[in-house]
Parts: structure tokens; sequence; C-alpha cells
């Protein structure tokens, strides 16, 4: 495909970014753009073990905690009602409830309704996003659990406490928006630099080893990331 049309199909407002980074040079500018999807690539067989870890271990400890499977569901009523939620702003007075947990089953309710599925929390805990896992660390939901989810963390280094891993955590989720959005993940500017990219590896890494690090070794082979980013870095 000649550059014209690879502009017109992907958008002269994505591709001259990439124009700029490599010098108005077409032929690097389409290898730096197949080289952000590659690396994009990379990442999903690591988010993916990473979410189904880190939902499946947050199931468990709160499964315990509550003394009930059925957590997901029957806590709508119950932690993700808590009047603590409900808060007024004080310039408007206006009241608000923080009710995204419960919105969110109610979503997946309704999907697996429209698909005459079964509704079981087995399929309400797949249906999450990583957004739902991840708010369970925000001080208004990680105060209402006393805490019980830090306990999915057996191997986190001295110091650390909800405040590093929620960091980490958001961090991991705000990327993992962008990738699924088909946004750019190497440039700084308009200057190709992986940098923030690998700090997301790191913190994917990281997490994960916290949980266990047998995690680290079982996708050892799968993890490509770095080797892919050599490799755009020398285009």
């Amino acid at each position: 495909m000649k550059f014209r049309g690879f502009r017109q199909y992907f958008s002269a407002a994505r591709v001259n970014r990439y124009l700029v980074a490599t010098g108005n040079s077409t032929s690097r500018a389409v290898k730096l753009y197949k080289a952000n999807l590659k690396t994009s690539q990379t990442f999903h067989p690591l988010l993916g073990v990473f979410e189904v870890v880190l939902r499946n271990r947050l199931n468990d400890i709160l499964t315990s905690h509550f003394t009930d499977p059925d957590w997901i569901i029957n806590q709508k009523t119950g932690f993700m009602s808590d009047p603590s939620l409900r808060f007024t702003y004080k310039r408007t007075g206006l009241q608000k409830t923080n009710d995204f947990l419960k919105r969110e089953i109610n979503k997946a309710e309704k999907r697996l309704q429209k698909t005459r599925t079964p509704i079981t929390s087995g399929k309400i805990i797949a249906e999450q996003t990583l957004g739902f896992w991840t708010d369970l660390f925000e001080v208004h939901h990680y105060r209402l659990l006393k805490g019980k989810p830090i306990q999915i963390f057996h191997s986190l280094p001295p110091g650390h406490g909800r405040k590093e891993v929620n960091d980490e955590l958001d961090k991991v989720r705000r990327f993992r928006n962008r990738i699924n959005h088909n946004e750019p993940i190497c440039f700084n500017g308009n200057t190709i630099d992986f940098t923030e990219t690998l700090e997301v590896h790191e913190s994917i890494i990281n997490l994960l080893t916290w949980i266990d690090p047998e995690i680290i070794k079982l996708i050892s082979d799968i993890d490509k990331v770095k080797k892919t980013i050599e490799r755009a870095e020398k285009i």
C-alpha cells in the first residue's frame, strides 16, 4: 500500500505524529506505526494473566471475608450501598452517591438477561472490567472492606501498603485503556520514547510478584515486551 492510502485509512491526524517522530520518512513512519501495534500486542497476554489473577484472588479473599460465595451479588445491598458512599459537594450542596460497583453489577446482570444467560456469581465476576477490581483499593471501598483487598499481596516490600498498590494498579488500568483504544504508546511528545511503556511493564511485573513470585516464572516465556521494544527503538 502506498503511503497516501495508509494515511487515508488510518487518518492524517494519527499518522502525522509518526511522520514527525521519524523525520518525515514515510517508510519509517509506517514501520513505527506497526511497531507500536506489535508492542501493544505483546502486552495483551500479560494483562490477561494479570486481570484473571487479580480478580480471582480478590474473589477468594472477599468470599472468605463475607463467608458468601455470592458476595458480588448480595453485597449490592451491603457495603456497596453503605451510607458513607453518599456525599455532598460543598460548593453546590448537591448530593451524590458513589455507586460505581453496584452499577457495574447491574449492567452485567442486564447483559446476561438479554442473552438469556443464567445470572450466577461466576458470570458476574467474569463480566467485570479491570476498573471494578482496582476500585476496591480506592479509600472509600477499601475502608468498608476493612483492608481485606491488600491481603492478596503476600510479598509486598517493606513500607508498601494500599496507596503504593493503588498507584501501580491505576497506572496499569490507564495503560490498558490506552492500548484498547489504539492509542500510541511509543511517544514522549513527538519523540520516539518507550520509557512510560516500560514503566507500566514494570508495574505489571511488580504487582504479580507481590501476589506470588512464582507467577513471573510461569509467564517468562510469553513476556516479549522488552525484546519488542528493543526492535522498535532501532527504527
